[in-house]
């Protein structure tokens, strides 16, 4: 009995690994934009590619640089209707951005360290890094930000972005 509980149990160790990659190999992965929003965006690896790409240096916890390649997060928020440029004043200064991982991890960005009229540091959605998909630990899409002392913002496995009020 022993003998056999022992052989399921391996049996389980090395087949759900493989249908957990059957379950999500039919669904693609996306980063869904939603709250305070005029036209909510759903955003894949194929449509991140009609964006304008930009390429980020960063230093990661291994000590060493790394270019990453994404859209700039405002260019994607801006398609989905969020207000940046001359309307983020006043009562939308208090719009924060929810970025949310697919463990739960989240990280919040005010609406103006984001928007280029505010700030010259480069924020994007990255799916590459030198050159290669991201890992699977790490994307399939990752917030990248430059120039940031802790890479803590640095979000992994982002899979949604919701905008909010602060009040």
């Amino acid at each position: 009995m022993k003998k056999f509980m022992l052989m399921a149990f391996i049996s389980l160790l090395l087949i759900n690994p493989l249908l957990s990659k059957a379950q999500t190999a039919g669904k693609q992965a996306s980063v869904k934009i939603t709250g305070e929003v005029t036209a909510p965006l759903t955003i894949t690896l194929d449509s991140l590619k009609q964006y304008k790409q930009t390429e980020v240096v960063r230093k990661d916890r291994d000590g060493k640089d790394h270019t990453y390649s994404g859209v700039i997060l405002a260019d994607i928020l801006q398609k989905a209707g969020v207000t940046l440029g001359k309307a983020l004043r006043g009562e939308n200064l208090t719009k924060y951005a929810l970025i949310e991982a697919s463990d739960g991890y989240q990280v919040v960005f005010a609406l103006p360290e984001l928007d280029t009229d505010f700030t010259d540091r480069t924020i994007i959605l990255a799916d590459r890094v030198d050159g290669q998909p991201l890992a699977v630990g790490d994307g399939p899409f990752r917030i990248i930000v430059q120039d940031e002392k802790k890479p803590a913002r640095c979000i992994k496995q982002v899979t949604g972005i919701k905008i909010l009020f602060a009040k």
